[in-house]
Order: C-alpha cells, then structure tokens, then sequence
C-alpha cells in the first residue's frame, strides 16, 4: 500500500435512523488497484461503495479520493464513474450516444470530434465496434453490460464503481466477462473499486478482497491470504467453502470432536479445555474405505456429480451438521454410494484452529 492512497475511508459511519448501516470504517485503496468489497446481502458493501460514489451521505468520517476530501461533494463533483446492476442505459439513445453521454454534460463537455473519438475508443476497447448505431433494446445482455463499461471508462475516471456488474448474466456468459474485465483493468490501469455477493468472481479478479458482515470489516487480504489463512469460522465458510466442526482442545495441537472423536492440527494450537471451531476444505478432505492417521469415521448421505469432479456428503458420526469432500472422478471415488462407511483422512497441515470460547 502506497503512502497516498487514491481512495481513503477515515472512520467512516452510515446510519438510517437508529440502524446502523455502516459502522466506523478505516479502508485505504491504493492507485491501480483491483479491489472488491465482499460479503451477504445486508453486510454494508453496497453502502461502502455507494458512499464512495457520493449517492450516500457519510453520517460521521472522511472520505478522500485523490488526496482531496470529497466527503461533502456530489457524485458528478468526484473523479469517478459507475457501472450500475442494472446498466441503467436509455432506451431512446443509440449506443455510441449513450456512451458519450457523459461527454455531453456540463461538467464533462467536451468537443465533438474529441467526443466521436474517445467513443470510438471506448467501443473498440469493449469489442463492440460495428454496433454504435445500435438501440440497447437490439443487443444481448452481455453487449448491454459493454455498453455500460464503455459509458463508464469514456470520461476516464480515477476510480470505476462496480456494482454486482455481472450479477444480470448467466454462468457462461459471466466467465467471459470476468476475463474481460481483467483485461480492461490491467488495460486502463485504473482503480476498480467491485461490489459482489460471489466468492467465486472476487477470488477470480482482486488484487485484494474486503470481507464485510454485518456492517462491519472481517478481514481484508489478498484472494491467496483469506483463502490460505481466514481470521475467522465467518471468512473461512464465505471465501470458498469450508467444513467446520465444533470442538475442545486437549493440548499439544489435539482436540477432541462433539462426538468423540479426536484431530490433530499443525496450524495452531489452543490451551487444553478452550472451544474452538476447526476448519478443513473439501478438496483437502481424503475419503477412504479404511482407517489411517488423523480420520474420521462417517456414512455417505449423498453424492453430487461436478463433471470431473464428485462432491460428496458425510454425516461424521456424533456431529450436527455435515461434512463435505471434492475428489476427482475415479472409479473408488464413484462407488461411494448414499449408505457406504468410510473414513475421512485429514492432514494436520490443513485443519484450521478457530478460537470461540473459553473453558466450558
């Protein structure tokens, strides 16, 4: 993080009434950089972005972008531009006109040829040339999501919003974009600045991710760091999927299950009798038809078919909730039907330890 950040949040606060939307925020995102704020509906994300923007007034704090205060300042007196969800474009205007729309506005007028030419940039960097006499009404939902891109980058703002840009697009169509998207940013060089509920879009495209709930800040890392190393049961189980089993250390790295059963964790450790939650991913789950080290006895309820993979879930025997294992497509792997005993081999390396209470 550079010395100067190119958007900086002091304290920031937003209240509606006696609710508090936003508690006290700190957040400081440095010039080029691919941020996206993550979390559930209601988690304070949206609120985030749309306070960065200027549609929300900061109840209490600072805001700063480019090294001026623009906490008070309008959204069309601050150096950035959004992509809304729902691309907001007019149905009236051509694409071209729609893009240049920006450009035509008092505060970003500009010549018309200097227009035509920044459109016709704007066009091609989208990969939309051919389609500027266009109504939004005749273009797909991916064009559509261009259009709303170039509209955006056209008056070349410091920092580009991004509000659930792709949340309007099927599967396929929204791996496309998330590609194009990478490209435009490494392209552009500027800031984006993302909002998205999806774990799977935030790991794909951030420099770092800021994971919020309930208001709140949880953690802030790199797409590798809050995968690799979550500072809580709540970031491990959002970003990617984790399993997570209730349980009390024994000591020495030990702890012992709800229902009885014992593992070990390399990770951390907890002094004997604290509750903690132990995490452990589904891919680094091994499902076997004998006992080894570090394993966990359980029963198939049901099998998922993922293509090349097979996500299967465990009742783990004396536990509440299920467990939940990714494996490759193998003939062993297949013949774990619903009903079968097997057990789940752990390594300690990748068994998380979450803190979550004292001595019972």
């Amino acid at each position: 993080m550079t010395s100067s950040p190119i958007v900086a949040l002091d304290g920031v606060q937003k209240r509606y009434g006696a609710f508090v939307a936003l508690h006290e925020t700190d957040l400081a995102i440095a010039e080029g950089e691919f941020v996206t704020l993550l979390g559930p509906s209601g988690c304070g994300k949206t609120t985030t972005l749309r306070l960065v923007g200027g549609f929300e007034e900061a109840s209490a704090g600072r805001i700063a972008i480019a090294g001026e205060d623009v906490t008070e300042r309008p959204p069309y007196r601050r150096p950035v531009n959004t992509v809304f969800q729902d691309y907001a474009l007019f149905p009236h205007m051509s694409v071209a006109e729609n893009i240049g729309y920006g450009l035509t506005v008092r505060s970003g007028r500009i010549g018309r040829a200097e227009r035509d030419r920044r459109v016709a940039d704007a066009l091609s960097m989208v990969g939309l040339d051919g389609m500027a006499e266009r109504r939004p009404g005749a273009l797909s939902g991916g064009q559509r999501q261009r259009v709303a891109m170039a509209r955006a980058i056209v008056r070349r703002p410091r920092v580009l919003l991004l509000d659930e840009p792709l949340s309007a697009l099927d599967v396929k169509l929204r791996e496309g974009m998330q590609v194009e998207l990478k490209r435009l940013h490494r392209e552009l060089g500027i800031t984006f600045l993302m909002v998205t509920h999806d774990q799977t879009e935030a790991l794909a495209l951030s420099d770092r991710i800021v994971v919020m709930n309930q208001g709140r800040i949880a953690q802030i890392g790199s797409p590798t760091e809050l995968y690799d190393h979550p500072a809580s049961p709540y970031v491990a189980d959002f970003i990617g999927a984790a399993n997570l089993l209730d349980a009390q250390a024994l000591g020495g790295g030990a702890f012992r299950l709800a229902g009885g059963q014992t593992m070990a964790s390399r990770r951390a450790d907890a002094a004997a009798g604290r509750k903690v939650s132990l995490g452990i991913r589904p891919e680094r789950l091994l499902v076997a038809s004998s006992a080894g080290g570090n394993a966990l006895d359980c029963t198939v309820t049901e099998r998922l078919f993922h293509g090349d993979r097979l996500r299967v879930e465990l009742a783990l025997d004396g536990a509440t909730r299920p467990l939940f294992a990714e494996m490759a497509r193998t003939a062993a792997a297949e013949g774990f039907a619903p009903g079968s005993r097997v057990t789940v081999h752990a390594d300690p390396a990748d068994v998380m330890v979450f803190e979550t209470g004292d001595r019972p």
